[in-house]
């Protein structure tokens, strides 16, 4: 992989608004909701009521436990995957960090391969006016330029539980457009379960067209249209 330094992305902070994440981006006044914010308050019934059922089967208590272990899981794979793709070293000896490490080599080793030309790593990314994010990666994948997002799973999935997944990249997809010209109809997600089985889901052309106007009707959702 090559860094390319052909786009400038903004620098950003980060707030907590009523438990809602937003990012105040460089050169923009307005503070705006996060691609996750908007998915997160969006969700269907049926999806909510699939969250409440687990953590009824669990308990509230173990829910949270395991909520708490996958995102500590996922930050210290992230901060891996970030740290090589810059050519710095990532160290950590905890038993969560060691295991977040095997499975940010197993990404490296069979998804980004794949990849070449690095736009931006953990790139803020804006539609402005509207919704902000951090993209794990812009890239080009198999020589077209993709968005891709690096997820950790407590177990396999299955392509019609990620849907969310898809509308976050092509959230993303359409903010850089709107701010570097680009036209980007390619998402990769590269994933890996604690347990070191690895997917990976591609979605482009139409299906991520069809992602585009499905994210922009959950933003009318979250704006109140």
């Amino acid at each position: 992989m090559i860094l390319v330094d052909r786009y400038v992305y903004p620098k950003s902070t980060r707030e907590s608004i009523s438990g809602l994440r937003h990012y105040t981006v460089d050169g923009e006044e307005q503070k705006l909701p996060s691609v996750t914010t908007v998915l997160a308050q969006t969700k269907s019934e049926k999806d909510k009521e699939g969250i409440k059922r687990w953590k009824e089967q669990v308990g509230e208590k173990r829910a949270e436990e395991i909520k708490n272990e996958a995102a500590n899981r996922g930050t210290a794979m992230h901060k891996y995957l970030e740290d090589f793709i810059v050519g710095q070293k990532s160290m950590d000896l905890t038993t969560t960090g060691r295991e977040a490490q095997r499975m940010a080599e197993i990404i490296l080793e069979k998804g980004l391969n794949d990849c070449s030309n690095v736009y931006g790593v953990e790139a803020v990314l804006y539609y402005p006016g509207l919704y902000a994010g951090s993209c794990d990666l812009i890239a080009t994948y198999n020589d077209k330029l993709a968005i891709i997002d690096f997820k950790q799973t407590n177990k396999p999935k299955q392509r019609e539980w990620i849907g969310d997944y898809f509308l976050q990249m092509a959230a993303y997809g359409m903010a850089h457009d709107a701010v570097y010209n680009t036209a980007i109809e390619l998402g990769v997600i590269m994933m890996c379960s604690k347990d070191g089985y690895y997917q990976q889901f591609v979605i482009e052309g139409d299906e991520f067209r069809k992602a585009k106007h499905e994210f922009l009707r959950r933003l009318d959702q979250f704006y109140g249209g």
